[in-house]
């Protein structure tokens, strides 16, 4: 092999690379202009106007915050069954989700703590942990996320 069909070949490798990575943009631009978007169904909607300011009022996770979304439960469980970076869209959970849920998943979680009384990725995180049964490598990676993007109030230890 030469010099210039190994100069050629990782020219080529980048391009590929640049080019796969594109389409994995491209999915999630997509998500990002869809996302939710089953909300503003009709089966969705009018327990989400009542319930989003109830849930808006609490902290996430605790008693009152279950409380407030059993209020809406229905269109909570509709919602997720719709939505595949919900966990509980699939019946393998965290498992049964794409590289590119989990991503929009973590986003919705960060949106999520923003919206929320004392939101906190971290300590949502932490909560998600242990309902999701988050392996301790994946939850490791949506933690270094969550650093690289600089999402986290605290400081890492």
């Amino acid at each position: 092999m030469t010099r210039d069909d190994v100069i050629r070949g990782t020219a080529e490798h980048i391009v590929k690379v640049g080019m796969l990575l594109s389409a994995v943009i491209h999915r999630l631009a997509l998500k990002a202009v869809t996302h939710d978007a089953s909300k503003w169904s009709p089966e969705e909607w009018p327990s989400f106007e009542k319930g989003t300011p109830r849930l808006a009022e609490v902290e996430y996770g605790t008693e009152e915050y279950k409380a407030a979304l059993q209020e809406i439960r229905p269109a909570v469980d509709l919602h997720q069954q719709r939505n595949p970076h919900h966990p509980e869209s699939s019946p393998e959970g965290i498992a049964g989700m794409t590289l590119l849920d989990l991503t929009e998943m973590l986003c919705d979680w960060k949106a999520a703590t923003e919206r929320n009384k004392n939101g906190d990725i971290l300590k949502s995180l932490e909560h998600n942990r242990e309902r999701f049964k988050i392996s301790d490598q994946l939850y490791a990676v949506l933690l270094n996320t969550v650093y690289e993007l600089d999402w986290a109030t605290a400081e890492r230890e």
